[in-house]
């Protein structure tokens, strides 16, 4: 979709610029200023101009009739005789039905590098406007690393050794963005780029301790709680056990002290009371203990389990957000965290 969205605008692009220089767009200035001492001429010998001017001739005949890839391939080994503002501008114009917006946008940018002495005034503008819309629908990308010795690449090709940096324009879609460095975990970026957007992707390297995230299956106060109260319960029973060991003993003095009496209804109850605190301790000590056997092994279960992060998740650190609270007449901060 997005290739054929490209291809629609260079396509319409065309018919307007065509509608500007009509059959003249493919005559820049007929010499190309050979043999002359201009800034885009030096360092080229003579007989190269000579070589470069005879294929540009040629290829602007082919592009005149609408032979578009076989003068691109005319303009090309011009090219390389001769780097060429004007040749640029006539290569662009071959691209446009090629369908190689990339190609293209490089083309434009070398025809205006010395503004319109080598082309026209007219020319320039026209290439001016159209680079504009050809980078409307291309996407714009920035990248940066300061890892020294690390390699950043976009989609398995290599940009640059950081530390370094790479700006250039890239077709719309999903580009994968690596860098590598011996020692670390490589850190591989997916990204969608959109047409007439531009993305900045800052590059770290972490090692596997910053990317290592760890996680319990419940907060970890919680197994403690449930170990803690059933310690707490175990220790309750033990305080009823010796209740019910004070009333046994109760009830053996009094029936000692009257010599082996039937007891009184209210020695009789002191046996009564041991008996059912001594119940409840045995029943506190059942519960506490299963208690404890079940925080204990959700202790175990609990502990901290390692896991690892992508990059991007390496990169967002907690966030916390601090605010005051006012409502009716009281203060207070409103804390909230984001992990």
């Amino acid at each position: 979709m997005g290739m054929q969205r490209i291809t629609i605008v260079l396509t319409a692009a065309l018919v307007l610029l065509a509608s500007w220089a009509g059959p003249a767009a493919a005559q820049q200035k007929p010499e190309l200023g050979a043999g002359a001492q201009r800034p885009w001429a030096q360092g080229v010998p003579p007989e190269k101009q000579e070589a470069a001017l005879k294929l540009f001739r040629e290829g602007n005949i082919l592009l005149k009739n609408s032979l578009f890839p076989r003068a691109a391939e005319k303009y090309r080994e011009a090219l390389k005789l001769w780097d060429h503002p004007a040749i640029h501008y006539n290569m662009a114009l071959a691209l446009l039905n090629l369908n190689e917006p990339l190609a293209l946008h490089a083309h434009l940018v070398s025809a205006m590098r010395f503004g319109e002495a080598p082309l026209d005034a007219d020319k320039l503008e026209r290439a001016r406007t159209f680079k504009t819309l050809v980078e409307q629908q291309l996407a714009l990308v920035e990248i940066t690393c300061d890892v020294p010795g690390a390699t950043v690449m976009m989609d398995g090709k290599e940009l640059f050794k950081a530390p370094g940096r790479y700006e250039g324009f890239v077709l719309p879609g999903q580009h994968t963005f690596t860098a590598t460095k011996e020692g670390y975990p490589a850190n591989e970026r997916k990204r969608d780029l959109f047409p007439g957007k531009k993305l900045v992707l800052p590059f770290k390297l972490y090692t596997q301790d910053e990317m290592t995230r760890y996680s319990r299956p419940w907060a970890a106060w919680k197994p403690w709680a449930v170990l803690g109260a059933g310690a707490a319960v175990a220790l309750g029973g033990g305080a009823l056990h010796v209740q019910a060991r004070r009333s046994y003993d109760d009830f053996d003095t009094r029936i000692a002290e009257c010599g082996g009496c039937i007891p009184a209804p209210a020695v009789s109850d002191m046996r009564i009371r041991g008996d059912n605190m001594q119940r409840l301790a045995f029943g506190a000590y059942a519960v506490g203990g299963a208690a404890f056997i079940t925080g204990a092994v959700l202790t175990y279960i609990n502990r901290p389990q390692a896991y690892r992060v992508n990059p991007d998740e390496a990169e967002t650190p907690p966030r916390v957000s601090v605010a005051p609270l006012l409502s009716g007449g009281e203060g207070g901060i409103l804390a909230t965290f984001n992990f």
